[in-house]
């Protein structure tokens, strides 16, 4: 899954300590995310979009080879 995160943060003049306060989680964390290092529990992807006043999926695009329930033609 690919993010906007860091994008959308720096855009929004926001720093990752202030995520951080926010939502009781390591800079690490946050910079993992960013990075592509993991990706967000749903909850932690939730708050994210709503502190940042932005629909979910327009931090975290799902690409099309991350779905795993494709139908394999015979």
């Amino acid at each position: 899954m690919e993010n906007r995160l860091a994008e959308i943060r720096k855009k929004k003049k926001i720093g990752q300590a202030y995520l951080v306060e926010k939502l009781g989680v390591s800079r690490q964390t946050i910079s993992a995310i960013e990075n592509g290092r993991c990706t967000p529990s749903l909850e932690l992807a939730l708050d994210l979009a709503d502190l940042l006043e932005i629909p979910v999926n327009e931090i975290f695009i799902r690409k099309r080879d991350d779905n795993h329930n494709d139908k394999k033609s015979s």
